[in-house]
């Protein structure tokens, strides 16, 4: 069923089953924070350079700013636009608009003008909350033109030491001071309904402008809490947050807020550079982190000989994008812990490879459902035909923590879901006997050669596995005579050199057919990524029209 304001809800009788089952227990995110700090008051919860707040000094910011957010004229039910970079001031923030049940709209510091302004339009956002400056970039003047494009007055909440006219200072807002209990007691009265929308992700596409997705405080509460349980959280975890938190894979998978949900201690770095982050571990303890194949690399190369103590992690997760199971096997040893894949999406449905998993799960496979109420169904691309057991179909998924459907965008969701509501991945993956997921490739990303269909995925694990490559990225060429030829853009290791025969030599050597092997080679000092990490795919096809500059 989708309501008046556009929102895609599950139906009645899938509704009640979660609530008995208790997936949904009807509370709002910000209700948890009082008990976080009920619980472990004095022991810190977020670490940002020399700024450290426990949890009841959590509680009592966000709870402050939530008071002047409403005297500023926000209230339940309102959007605001969150654009802010890893920083102790997002966690308080978020969770000032959990508690006041303003829904925070999650961009990305590198987010520009034409997302923002499409996005914040589309949802309907009362206030943008940015930054004065991130990496020598005016996000106060950026925010000043989306917001003079709205209707109605949209204020700017500046978070930084430079606020401008007509932005109002953030850090004046994020103040505890009168009555705390007091306050505590008119925010509980305020608290929105477990169904009301906690906060609005963006998908993680690289084409046009993000689909924006509804998540729910009952179905973002559901995912934080498996999420924490099957990665084994508690109270001695230090999760380190490199990647972006405004993406779902850092904020609640587990990340940032099922740390905090498991009475963990959260360190916030702006960036994954090896060197700061390998510092942080050591210092901080870190038990815990997220990356994404390409910063993975990375660590594990330069972990060598780092001269830093890492003996206090444990566990890694990696996700994001295709990861080969040679890297994943390299990538334990090198940090000296274990690594869990995660395969998920902003959409919902979210994989990890159990703790303690043999190396054949642990690296070659993306993990099982967090939820025994998630639904996997593989078929025919394209249909709704499953395929035989065992064999590369396309991924279809409906659970009680995947929406059903995108917000306000009915010819969207008209592609994108079935009438019986199965969400369409479009990855292809496969089913192993054990009900592990193996990622296969993206229907989108299939290159057709002459009728020959080639996975883009296939070609670019098999390319990670060869020693000189530390990245790679398959795309379609255009050609003439056949419709696409298969273009490899790579990142070699520092040192190594190769050649197009000498890639192609080693692939026909480990079997690949071929009209699978590619017809050109690329090799650039670094890969474009997109903000969450993966190949910029769309980049590197611009590369290879006619008239662009290479």
């Amino acid at each position: 069923m989708t309501t008046d304001d556009g929102l895609v809800t599950w139906p009645e009788d899938l509704a009640y089953a979660y609530r008995t089952a208790e997936c949904w227990r009807g509370r709002p995110l910000g209700d948890y924070l009082w008990e976080w700090a009920d619980r472990w008051g004095e022991q810190v919860a977020v670490v940002d350079g020399d700024r450290r707040l426990t949890y009841r000094e959590l509680a009592e910011l966000a709870d402050g700013l939530a008071e002047h957010l409403s005297e500023n004229g926000l209230r339940r039910g309102h959007r605001v636009l969150l654009q802010l970079p890893n920083c102790w001031e997002f966690v308080v923030v978020t969770l000032a608009c959990f508690r006041l049940g303003v829904a925070p709209v999650m961009m990305l510091p590198q987010h520009r003008e034409h997302e923002l302004s499409a996005i914040a339009a589309h949802v309907g956002v009362r206030a943008l909350i940015v930054p004065d400056r991130w990496r020598d970039y005016d996000h106060q003047a950026l925010a000043y033109r989306v917001a003079a494009g709205l209707p109605g007055p949209t204020p700017v909440f500046v978070f930084g030491e430079g606020t401008r006219a007509p932005g109002r200072d953030g850090r004046d807002l994020l103040r505890a001071d009168g009555d705390v209990e007091a306050r505590r007691r008119r925010l509980d009265a305020l608290a929105p309904a477990g169904d009301d929308v906690a906060l609005f992700l963006l998908s993680g596409g690289t084409t046009a402008v993000p689909k924006v997705i509804a998540r729910t405080h009952n179905d973002y509460e559901y995912n934080i809490r498996r999420c924490a349980d099957v990665c084994r959280f508690g109270r001695d975890t230090v999760y380190l947050a490199v990647l972006p938190i405004g993406h779902n894979f850092p904020l609640a998978n587990p990340g940032v807020l099922g740390t905090l949900y498991s009475g963990g201690r959260v360190v916030l770095l702006p960036s994954p550079r090896p060197g700061p982050a390998f510092a942080a571990v050591e210092t901080e303890r870190v038990t815990t982190t997220s990356l994404v194949p390409a910063v993975a690399i990375t660590w594990t190369v330069a972990a060598t000989d780092c001269g830093r103590d890492l003996s206090s992690l444990q566990q890694v997760h990696v996700g994001g994008a295709m990861f080969a199971p040679e890297l994943a096997a390299a990538l334990g040893p090198a940090l000296g812990c274990e690594v869990q894949q995660v395969y998920g999406m902003a959409e919902g449905l979210v994989c990890y490879t159990p703790v303690g998993a043999p190396p054949e799960v642990a690296h070659r496979t993306q993990g099982r459902p967090l939820s025994p109420f998630d639904e996997l169904l593989v078929v025919e691309p394209g249909t709704e035909r499953p395929v035989a057991a065992g064999t590369i179909g396309e991924l279809l998924t409906r659970g009680p923590y995947t929406p059903r459907g995108y917000y306000r965008a009915p010819e969207q969701n008209a592609l994108s879901y079935t009438a019986a509501g199965w969400y369409r991945t479009g990855d292809l993956v496969r089913l192993t006997d054990g009900g592990d997921v193996v990622v296969c490739g993206r229907i989108k990303e299939l290159i057709n050669r002459a009728g020959e269909k080639i996975s883009a995925g296939e070609i670019e694990m098999l390319a990670q596995e060869l020693p000189e490559i530390a990245e790679a990225a398959a795309v379609a060429m255009p050609d003439p005579a056949v419709g696409e030829r298969l273009c490899l853009f790579v990142q070699l290791h520092p040192g190594r050199g190769l050649t197009l025969r000498r890639l192609a030599a080693a692939l026909t050597a480990r079997g690949l057919a071929a009209f699978k092997v590619p017809e050109r080679l690329v090799v650039l000092d670094e890969l474009p990524h997109t903000p969450v990490g993966k190949p910029d795919k769309k980049a590197l096809r611009l590369t290879l029209m006619p008239g662009v500059d290479r």
